[in-house]
């Protein structure tokens, strides 16, 4: 549950702009690499120094600048001097728990967005928070460690293949959203194969560890549907903007992504229903069950009361030599047998009975 909700307590009565990092404690080296290219033209290299990355400010080539750790604070902040990014900026790249927004700065435009993944071992989904900045010929993407959804677009960008090194940075920051995007439907097969294996085994065989998978799915779901919900609007808001920074035939392609977007939260929301729908159905099993438990035990025992009720009037053990009408039977020959054969008759007629009326 602590996922659900950051702890922002480090911010709290700091001037605007004040540069803390707002998230998981790192140690790791920061590691910033650089893709500079053109229709004719790659370079790419990991800087030792991030004023290695400022000389390709002025290109007129694409460059895409990523950064592997915002944990140092010095180093955001002196990319913030080189590129006049604004402070606030600066500060919500650091703060992990920022909600995904995007917004224009004339020069420049930022944008927030989480990145998924799916934790085999664990069974849960992790986020990473990336924030874009996109620049007349510059792209900037932060990242809070290591690893990501990007390698096939660096292979584009390596190979030549498609129209990647023939566009310009608008359409490298589309790539890099249309990769997170894609990212989502990974996450969502998950799901959808888990609430599936949830539901057969709520039909055939509910168990008590199966209310606390329900109950750690339905926390999954509004952690995801928090993480992608707010998604709609920064890709909505990149569509539709006039920044010339943004080129018309690059629309079209924010357009898809918007497509898409709407699916990953249409799916959300049904996986979020069909949750909500297994904790019905598992209180129902458990109550039918129940009630199979209590139909058979009230079978057996409206079985025995007629049984019973012979056996107690036998019990009595009344003296027919007193008088004829004291249980004459108890001299007969035959009147133990008879009172056995007489106990499995109604034995056999209650459960015929019982047989035709299917309660049985």
């Amino acid at each position: 549950m602590s996922r659900l909700f950051k702890k922002t307590s480090k911010t709290a009565g700091l001037p605007p702009g004040t540069l803390i990092h707002v998230g998981d404690k790192k140690t790791e080296k920061v590691k910033v690499t650089i893709m500079d290219y053109d229709e004719s033209h790659f370079q790419e290299k990991e800087c030792k120094k991030i004023e290695e990355c400022f000389t390709f400010k002025d290109k007129p080539t694409v460059t895409w600048v990523n950064i592997d750790g915002i944990h140092q604070v010095d180093i955001i902040e002196s990319i913030g001097k080189a590129f006049n990014i604004h402070p606030l900026v600066l500060e919500d790249i650091l703060n992990t728990g920022q909600r995904p927004k995007h917004e224009d700065f004339d020069d420049y435009i930022f944008t927030v967005l989480k990145m998924l993944y799916y934790d085999e071992k664990e069974k849960v989904v992790k986020t990473e928070q990336v924030s874009l900045i996109l620049c007349q010929n510059f792209v900037i993407s932060f990242q809070e460690r290591e690893g990501d959804v990007f390698n096939q677009i660096r292979e584009r960008i390596r190979s030549g293949k498609g129209r990647i090194r023939k566009m310009g940075a608008d359409y490298l920051a589309y790539a890099l959203l249309d990769a997170i995007v894609d990212g989502y439907f990974i996450v969502l097969e998950k799901f959808g194969e888990r609430i599936e294996g949830m539901e057969e085994e709520l039909v055939t065989e509910p168990k008590h560890e199966t209310l606390q998978t329900i109950h750690a799915l339905k926390r999954e779901m509004i952690y995801l549907r928090k993480s992608v919900w707010p998604l709609r609007e920064v890709i909505s808001g990149l569509e539709r903007g006039e920044s010339p920074l943004i080129k018309e035939s690059t629309h079209i392609y924010l357009r898809d992504v918007y497509d898409h977007t709407i699916q990953v939260i249409d799916s959300i929301e049904t996986y979020r229903d069909m949750t909500s729908g297994m904790l019905d159905l598992y209180l129902s099993s458990i109550s039918n069950r129940m009630n199979e438990v209590m139909k058979v035990l009230t079978i057996i025992a409206t079985i025995f009361i007629p049984l019973t009720f012979i056996a107690g009037i036998y019990g009595m053990n009344f003296n027919p030599e007193k008088s004829p009408l004291n249980m004459p039977e108890l001299n007969w020959y035959w009147g133990y047998p008879l009172a056995l054969f007489s106990m499995i008759l109604i034995l056999l007629i209650m459960l015929i009975y019982f047989r035709r009326k299917k309660w049985l």
